[in-house]
C-alpha cells in the first residue's frame, strides 16, 4: 500500500513538472514571437526611413540647385568687375548646368515653377555667354536673369547659404533693378566700377 502511494506521488510530481515545462516552453515561444515581431517592426521602420532619406538625397543630388546658384553668383561678380569675358564663361556654365537637369524628383509645384522659368533662364544665360565683348548687352539680359533667379530661389531654396536680394534704383535706365548676392556688401553688377556700391539690401534669404 505504501508503495502504491509513493508511486502516485512520483507520478503526480512528474506530471506537474511536465506541465510547468510545457508552460515555460509556451511562454518562451510567446516571448520569442513578441521579440521577433518587435525586431521586424523596427527593421521595417528603419528601412522605410532609410528609403525616405535615400529618396530625398537622390532628389537633391539630381537637381543641381547649388550649382545653378553658384553659376549665377559667378556671373554677377564678373559683371560687378566689368569683366565681360568671365561673365560670358559663367553664362555658358549656367547653360551647361541647365542642360543636365533631371526633373524626375521634383514635386508638382517645383515642376510647374521650374518649367515657367527654365526657358528664360537658358535664353538669358545664352545671350550673356555669346556676348563677351558687349557688357552692356550682358547687363540687359542679367536684369531678366536676376528676376528668374529670384523666383528660382523662392521655389528651390538658397542652396545652403545665406543670400541677399539687392536693389539699385539707378540701374535699367533709372527704372531700377534687383539682383541676388552671397555677400551683404553691395557690389553693383549693373554699374560696375562707375558706381560699385550703389544700391541696398532689400531682403535676406536664409
Amino acid at each position: 500500500m505504501k508503495n502504491i502511494i509513493i508511486g502516485f506521488a512520483i507520478a503526480a510530481t512528474t506530471l506537474a513538472a511536465c506541465n510547468n515545462s510545457n508552460n515555460d516552453t509556451a511562454n518562451a515561444k510567446q516571448t520569442d514571437i513578441k521579440n521577433d515581431t518587435a525586431l521586424a517592426t523596427q527593421q521595417q521602420v528603419t528601412k522605410d526611413t532609410a528609403g525616405t532619406q535615400s529618396t530625398t538625397a537622390t532628389s537633391e543630388a539630381t537637381f543641381p540647385v547649388k550649382e545653378i546658384i553658384t553659376g549665377y553668383l559667378q556671373l554677377k561678380n564678373a559683371l560687378a568687375k566689368d569683366n565681360g569675358q568671365d561673365a560670358a564663361s559663367a553664362g555658358n556654365a549656367i547653360v551647361a548646368t541647365l542642360a543636365k537637369v533631371d526633373m524626375k524628383g521634383l514635386s508638382d509645384v517645383q515642376m510647374k515653377s521650374y518649367m515657367n522659368i527654365a526657358d528664360d533662364l537658358k535664353e538669358h544665360a545664352e545671350h550673356i555667354g555669346a556676348n563677351a565683348g558687349k557688357i552692356e548687352h550682358q547687363r540687359e539680359h542679367f536684369i531678366m536673369l536676376s528676376k528668374d533667379m529670384a523666383d528660382f530661389v523662392k521655389t528651390f531654396g538658397n542652396g545652403g547659404q545665406t543670400l541677399y536680394k539687392d536693389f539699385c534704383p539707378m540701374a535699367n535706365d533709372g527704372k531700377g533693378a534687383t539682383w541676388i548676392s552671397e555677400v551683404k556688401e553691395i557690389k553693383n553688377p549693373y554699374l560696375g566700377s562707375k558706381m560699385p556700391d550703389c544700391g541696398s539690401v532689400k531682403e535676406t534669404i536664409k
